[in-house]
């Protein structure tokens, strides 16, 4: 009887997940216009699918597949492999949540242009292009990053305020552990000279310190504002810290 039991709940069980793996995205995700998000179409499974026009609160996001990963679910997680295009921009990652609702997400890779209507916290007159890429990102459940390991670059960064005054490349590097993320910031060559530091806060916050000199390539513009952060060291190079909010 013990044998019959077990073997007959493992059928259930296994027919169960057949079921659930089957059935359709669309029967799922949330509709209407309370949802927290809306997608144009949606097409697959719940097991392997795709969103398109994904929009979370108003945001246009591009398209979403995803691949579910099962062995997650024995670390009592879902796990699965997303994709997101938006036009030119692109990227991918292996991402997990927990009961507590923290986000890890790994082997993070993306490609995107500094758009203002994607990431509202940008300066609106600055433009150039981003790529990612993160061994590990984790957030909690408010959104604060809690680690982060990897690289973030950004190229060819242009200042359309006023006069078009390009701002060169940079990269911060992050190198992982515990506490707050602390990146180290270097420019990539360009009109400036930079090397510092980027803490991310356990407040949601950033911390920039860094210091800045102008290269013989600096429009006069740029080098003259360079000059309002104070006095230069003996090499020439001047203060800079920010600090702010996402």
């Amino acid at each position: 009887m013990k044998r019959t039991f077990w073997i007959t709940l493992a059928a259930v069980v296994a027919f169960g997940a057949i079921l659930v793996a089957r059935m359709p995205a669309a029967w799922l995700l949330p509709s209407g216009p309370k949802a927290p998000f809306s997608c144009t179409s949606i097409e697959g499974s719940l097991w392997s699918g795709a969103c398109d026009g994904l929009i979370v609160q108003r945001m246009a996001l591009g398209d979403v597949s995803w691949e579910l990963q099962p062995l997650k679910f024995l670390l009592a997680r879902l796990g699965a492999h997303v994709s997101m295009n938006r036009g030119s921009a692109h990227g991918s990652a292996d991402v997990e949540v927990g009961f507590s609702g923290a986000v890890t997400a790994r082997n993070l890779l993306a490609d995107f242009a500094l758009d203002p209507q994607l990431l509202p916290q940008l300066p609106p007159q600055l433009r150039g292009d981003a790529h990612a890429d993160l061994k590990v990102l984790q957030a909690s459940r408010e959104g604060v990053l809690k680690q982060l390991q990897g690289t973030i670059e950004a190229h060819n960064l242009v200042d359309h305020a006023g006069h078009v005054t390009p701002l060169g490349s940079y990269v911060i590097s992050f190198p992982g552990g515990a506490g707050e993320p602390v990146g180290q910031l270097r420019d990539l060559g360009g009109p400036l000279s930079v090397a510092g530091t980027l803490r991310l806060t356990s407040q949601g916050g950033f911390d920039v310190q860094a210091l800045v000199a102008a290269r013989p390539e600096a429009t006069p513009e740029l080098a003259n504002n360079i000059k309002f952060l104070g006095s230069p060291d003996a090499s020439g190079r001047r203060q800079f810290a920010m600090t702010g909010s996402f």
